[in-house]
């Protein structure tokens, strides 16, 4: 066998290898499997009979006290289930009349919050239109007037009388936030105990919406689930009396709070028409101051108005000078051109003929008078320019102050007045 695996062979008692060793393919047999006895499998067979029979013994008795534990079970899952309804629904009961205490006394402090909000819209509607409309307005117009440009951003009357209507309604505003702030105080009581009625009673609402709930559930609804967590599933730490007395308490500090609510109405009705009478004599004196500083205004703006008038028409005087002074330098060139070509072309002349004669004297002179002319000319053209910038420059300036003036209208005229005019005091 071993030669044979090797791929040798007897050849007259010599072995000859048929092939090389390198070339053979290799083939290894696995090992034959164990074999065992006739007693040993009888064995196997008995053990495994046994051990089924013990199975099945175990099963019977498992099956037995399963079935008694599955009716335990359920009939203590009942009971159970029947005592807790029972304790839910006496609960609801008791939240249930705790709640409508709490309800009763809660109207209470709403009908007395409702009268006190009158005189407290009144203080805050007045309050809300003095900051919001007056004091805004004058401001406004402050700021507006701080616009004005030039020579027109001057500290005048009307300046001083919108600071004094200023000072007037920030003092009206001080009084009146004084007398608010009493009646806020009790509202604010009446408001924190309504806000501790309300939270009680959304607690009670919401345990009593739970526990209805609870009673609804049945063990086979799907949308039971089971905790499996490590705290402890009911976290309740408060006990019966201290539930009763919390309850107890809110009741009786509401009580309290309707009974000391009393408004301040006679007061504030006062200090109201105090306020707006000193307002209404503000106002009008700061419109007054207005509108005699616009008049002044309009009269400075008329002025000046004439005077660019008159300016343009200057400019226009001393454009046309200076087009005619520039046909007339325009003129001269001709005649300088004639001049110099006449007194070149002589001075070709050869020989002795080249001589200084009348017309060569006239003809340089001619030359001197023209070139005299244009320097003149071009002396007033050039001062006439310079008067043409200095009358644009003074047409500029003048348009510029007038363009202040109409600024200083539009802010004054149309800006802070149109803004006055929606100004509102009156009895709030």
């Amino acid at each position: 066998m071993g030669e044979a695996q090797f791929g040798v062979r007897h050849v007259i008692g010599v072995p000859v290898a048929t092939t090389r060793l390198a070339e053979q393919a290799l083939v290894c047999m696995p090992p034959r499997a164990a074999k065992f006895t006739l007693n040993e499998w009888k064995m196997s067979n008995e053990q495994r009979c046994r051990n089924t029979e013990d199975q099945q013994q175990l099963a019977d008795r498992i099956l037995g006290e399963c079935e008694r534990i599955r009716e335990e079970t359920a009939e203590r899952a009942i009971i159970m289930k029947a005592t807790s309804d029972r304790r839910i629904e006496e609960r609801i009961g008791d939240i249930e009349f705790n709640k409508n205490e709490l309800q009763m006394q809660r109207r209470e402090i709403c009908l007395e919050l409702e009268s006190l909000s009158v005189y407290k819209i009144r203080v805050l509607d007045c309050l809300a239109s003095l900051q919001t409309n007056a004091l805004n307005i004058c401001r406004k117009c402050l700021m507006l007037r701080d616009g004005r440009i030039g020579i027109d951003l001057v500290v005048d009357e009307v300046e001083h009388a919108l600071q004094q209507e200023i000072t007037t309604i920030l003092g009206g505003q001080s009084l009146l936030k004084r007398a608010l702030e009493q009646l806020n105080e009790q509202m604010r009581r009446l408001r924190s105990t309504r806000y501790l009625l309300d939270r009680d009673l959304q607690y009670k609402q919401a345990a009593i919406d739970i526990d209805k709930g609870s009673l609804s559930l049945k063990p086979t609804d799907l949308c039971l689930s089971v905790y499996e967590g490590y705290t402890s599933l009911d976290p309740a730490n408060i006990s019966a009396e201290e539930y009763n007395a919390y309850s107890a308490k809110n009741i009786q500090s509401a009580a309290r709070e309707v009974t000391s609510a009393r408004p301040i109405r006679i007061f504030i009705d006062t200090l109201l028409k105090q306020v707006i009478d000193d307002l209404w004599s503000a106002y009008n004196k700061c419109n007054h101051e207005f509108k005699e500083r616009i008049e002044d205004t309009k009269r400075a703006k008329a002025k000046l108005e004439d005077m660019h008038r008159e300016t343009t028409e200057k400019i226009a005087d001393m454009q046309n000078n200076i087009l005619e002074l520039q046909k007339a330098l325009s003129a001269k060139e001709g005649n300088v051109g004639l001049a110099h070509t006449r007194l070149g072309r002589r001075a070709q002349r050869i020989g002795a003929e080249l001589v200084k004669d009348p017309p060569g004297q006239a003809l340089y002179y001619e030359c001197e008078m023209l070139r005299h002319s244009t320097e003149q000319l071009q002396q007033m053209l050039h001062e006439a320019n310079a008067a043409l910038r200095f009358l644009l420059q003074t047409q500029i300036q003048l348009e510029e102050d007038i363009n202040v003036k109409m600024n200083t209208l539009k802010i004054d005229e149309v800006d802070c007045m149109t803004l006055r005019a929606t100004m509102d005091y009156h009895s709030y």
